[in-house]
């Protein structure tokens, strides 16, 4: 099978009857009822029931009937297929495709790699920790293109919307 999308990480246990608390990781956690299997260690496995508490998903998964068969699956990660996530709208983006893609600017000075891409409640950020450490906003005036096939970001210089220290 292909690549897997991490979706949650099981955190702890829920009641007497083999329910886990989950931390998800997806960026709708009503993506827990239309999985129906979510994979745990490789096994897939069915989704029994989804209840929502606070930040944390309750899950009912197939075969974990006890609390302590729930107790041996703390910490694991919970991952689906990605080819059961759904197609993205234009300019958007799985973070998974991002870490790694090198970005320029429009004179061609590569500024590095994506090391990981901040959510923030405006909009994301880009940070590139090598070979200089950049944090860069997700704004339509300052990211000009982002090409996943050729692996390639576009912005423009970074010295014409950074506050200069």
């Amino acid at each position: 099978m292909g690549e897997f999308f991490r979706v949650g990480k099981i955190v702890n246990t829920h009641g007497l009857k083999g329910e886990v608390k989950v931390m998800a990781t997806t960026s709708d956690v009503n993506n827990f009822k239309r999985y129906g299997t979510v994979f745990i260690n490789g096994v897939e496995r069915a989704i029994e029931g989804v209840k929502f508490q606070k930040d944390r998903v309750i899950l009912k998964i197939e075969g974990i009937n006890s609390i302590d068969e729930a107790e041996t699956y703390k910490t694991k990660i919970i991952e689906v297929p990605r080819e059961r996530e759904p197609e993205l709208p234009d300019d958007t983006f799985y973070v998974t495709d991002l870490i790694g893609i090198h970005v320029f600017d429009t004179e061609g000075k590569d500024l590095g790699a994506i090391y990981d891409v901040i959510e923030t409640k405006n909009n994301d950020v880009y940070w590139i920790r090598e070979p200089k450490e950049l944090l860069i906003p997700v704004l339509k005036t300052i990211v000009l293109d982002i090409d996943l096939d050729n692996e390639k970001i576009v912005i423009r210089p970074v010295g014409e919307w950074q506050d200069e220290d």
